[in-house]
């Protein structure tokens, strides 16, 4: 049957194949051609010329409908897991005279789901008609395919052809970007110990340091910031404006796409990159991404479309992380060794691994673990 099923399909696509009626017909045909050879009776003989003709017909109409056909698709907008993608196609029937009964099916990727398929029952001459339907999605990921199916076996209803279309699509779901509220680990990426954070408050409240710039006294400025010199030399109070440090203000997120990751902790790798990112862009001035595939990136929507078409076990392109603090994100524990001072890192529990082992290996950074078993947008929130 496999092969019968093939020898079918090649023919329909190449040239055509008989429908049901179509394969009677051919058989009464050759029935009545037969008999008409032995009885050599004139109306058999007419009878299956008509049939054959018929038959002629049935298999030259339909691929010559098909030919008229024009297949034009629109751009395909992103959307995030979870959303539906929006689909539309213009068929446009390029001929005077009306195309009738074809039907259509796109060939999508198989992860996205069965191949849509719809009827029309007729397109007049010189008009278009417009194909719009709805995908849902399940998972992040660039889904890209290039034909659009057009079959019919109109007008006889003989024989079923089948043609394909050149109708290229690119489909982009992004992955999910969780409403982080807070996030320690970000908002103290690129400081140091406490020792460092005591001498930064320190600092911030001393009553001399290093200025960075005078201005005209405000109502509600404390006190302690007049500069009482400057104020006396230009009549008016001046208050200092401190070189504020502020741990952060360049925030890089490196996903170890290099590594070979478990498929779910990846995928909360991938999500958990792009909640830090965006939750960074709300507050922080300079914020990239890095991947083994891409380097450095940034701008929402490029790394939105990195993220979405990122894959683990991909071979570093680009060049290496910069060695400067960043955030790290990996399952391999052996690698955080290597990071820079003042980096951070979130690492996914391998669970073929005990947490003691892994534990141990990195008992001298400072980070999160991040645990399949509680809500990731949880653990992103945590104190380090």
């Amino acid at each position: 049957m496999k092969i019968y099923y093939k020898i079918s399909d090649w023919l329909e696509t190449n040239w055509v194949t008989p429908s049901y009626a179509g394969g009677l017909l051919g058989m009464l045909s050759i029935f009545f051609f037969g008999a008409a050879t032995n009885t050599m009776a004139g109306w058999l003989y007419v009878i299956s010329g008509m049939s054959f003709a018929l038959l002629g017909m049935g298999a030259v109409l339909p691929g010559r409908s098909l030919r008229q056909i024009q297949v034009r698709r629109h751009l395909i907008q992103p959307v995030t897991v979870n959303d539906y993608l929006t689909i539309a196609l213009t068929i446009e029937n390029s001929t005077n005279q009306p195309i009738a009964l074809v039907q259509l099916k796109d060939e999508i990727p198989l992860v996205l789901g069965k191949s849509p398929q719809q009827a029309i029952e007729v397109i007049p001459g010189k008009e278009v008609y417009h194909w719009t339907y709805h995908l849902p999605t399940k998972r992040r990921g660039i889904y890209r395919w290039h034909h659009l199916q057009l079959r019919s076996a109109a007008p006889l209803g003989l024989f079923w052809c089948r043609r394909s279309r050149n109708a290229k699509a690119t489909a982009i779901v992004y992955p999910t970007v969780l409403p982080l509220s807070n996030c320690p680990i970000i908002d103290e990426l690129g400081q140091e110990n406490s020792r460092q954070l005591n001498e930064d408050s320190r600092y911030l409240m001393a009553s001399e340091g290093l200025t960075r710039t005078l201005r005209p006294y405000r109502f509600g400025d404390p006190s302690r910031l007049i500069h009482w010199r400057s104020s006396a030399r230009y009549g008016e109070l001046r208050v200092r404006e401190l070189e504020v440090s502020k741990g952060g203000e360049e925030v890089i997120i490196c996903l170890d796409s290099a590594a070979n990751w478990q498929t779910d902790n990846f995928e909360a790798a991938v999500i958990a990159a792009a909640s830090l990112y965006f939750y960074a862009n709300r507050s922080l001035k300079n914020v990239q991404l890095w991947t083994a595939a891409t380097g450095l990136v940034h701008g929402n929507r490029v790394v939105l479309q990195t993220l979405a078409g990122v894959k683990f076990g991909e071979e570093v392109v680009l060049g290496k992380p910069p060695n400067k603090s960043l955030l790290w994100l990996t399952q391999d524990p052996v690698s955080l060794s290597s990071l820079p001072s003042g980096s951070r890192w979130l690492l996914w529990l391998d669970e073929s691994i005990s947490p003691g082992t892994e534990a141990g290996k990195i008992s001298h950074s400072s980070g999160l673990e991040i645990s399949s078993t509680q809500p990731l947008e949880f653990q992103l929130q945590s104190q380090v």
